[in-house]
């Protein structure tokens, strides 16, 4: 996710920079700002703002560590997943969304997919995090398919019934 020589369209690391320093700063604060604005898309001109997911996700914040957060942010500013992601076998079924405001679509998922030996990239133009659940219907089959083409026995959707499960499926 970090711009680097290998990595040229990556984030900046200042971008990283700020994210640490504003969740030192605040971190009561820097959840609700983050999810209100380029998380979820809530900064767009035409973008309805629901306040009950901002709050789910500061609550899911604040219940997280501080020093957690603040070294996982360290862990994605210094982190190259290049050789970690040329080793994973199973299929991969990648989902990221060209209008991604915090991981730059062209150096994550389809460069992700490139990586797997088994992936799958789905892309869609405005695939938000808030949009998972309310899309759920529309993308079981995309899960389903590409599970079944790739060997799976799998007939069922109950693994697909929550949110949590869905986020286990993609980057982003």
């Amino acid at each position: 996710m970090v711009k680097t020589a290998a990595n040229p369209g990556g984030l900046p690391k200042e971008v990283f920079d700020g994210f640490q320093t504003q969740l030192a700063a605040n971190r009561s604060q820097f959840y609700p700002d983050v999810a209100s604005g380029p998380f979820y898309g809530f900064n767009r001109p035409d973008a309805k703002s629901s306040e009950a997911t901002i709050a789910n996700w500061w609550r899911q914040g604040m219940m997280g560590g501080a020093k957690a957060h603040y070294d996982g942010i360290v862990a994605f500013s210094q982190t190259d997943f290049t050789e970690d992601l040329k080793k994973i076998t199973v299929p991969v079924l990648v989902m990221h969304s060209e209008d991604d405001q915090v991981v730059p679509y062209a150096d994550a998922g389809p460069l992700s997919a490139k990586l797997l030996k088994n992936g799958t990239l789905k892309t869609t133009r405005a695939f938000l995090m808030a949009c998972r659940r309310r899309m759920q219907k529309q993308l079981m089959p995309i899960c389903l398919l590409s599970s079944a083409t790739k060997g799976s026995s799998r007939k069922d959707m109950s693994n697909f019934s929550s949110p949590s499960s869905f986020c286990a499926l993609s980057i982003r």
